[in-house]
């Protein structure tokens, strides 16, 4: 009997000790084709559909800091949640169009991307000046 109750703490005591899980890693490569929702002073407020491995809906708030930089809070809205980041990029403007690229880190997550982890994203794009229309890249490897 001794033994017996021996054998269930141990078993008790093992369930009690906390179990680290490994993060789950996922790709993002979204591509979207956005059009202007409003635009104050040097910020464009962009959305659109998203395409790619967690696609949904897609917001840029893109802001003009200087003649050749840009910073970026994207999110994006698949299904079952969303993720959000931020970042900074090279800006260029020729001719017609303007063009950023730069990177991002994903600030927060909501639903099943609570969890959602990732520095060192890129993002890229090209800025159509007669409508601000823009088509955006967001890439790389995250982590929830």
């Amino acid at each position: 009997m001794l033994a017996a109750a021996g054998a269930c703490t141990g078993i008790l005591a093992l369930l009690a000790v906390p179990v680290a899980l490994a993060a789950k890693t996922f790709s993002l490569n979204e591509n979207g084709a956005l059009h202007l929702t409003s635009k104050q002073g040097f910020t464009l407020n962009e959305e659109g559909p998203a395409s790619g491995t967690v696609s949904g809906t897609i917001y840029v708030h893109l802001k003009i800091v200087s003649s050749s930089r840009v910073t970026a809070e994207i999110s994006i809205y698949p299904h079952g949640g969303s993720i959000t980041c931020s970042g900074s990029a090279a800006y260029k403007r020729a001719g017609s169009s303007a063009n950023f690229s730069g990177r991002l880190s994903i600030d927060r997550g909501t639903g099943s991307y609570a969890d959602a982890r990732g520095s060192g994203l890129s993002f890229s794009g090209t800025i159509q000046r007669s409508n601000d229309a823009i088509a955006v890249h967001v890439g790389g490897t995250a982590s929830d």
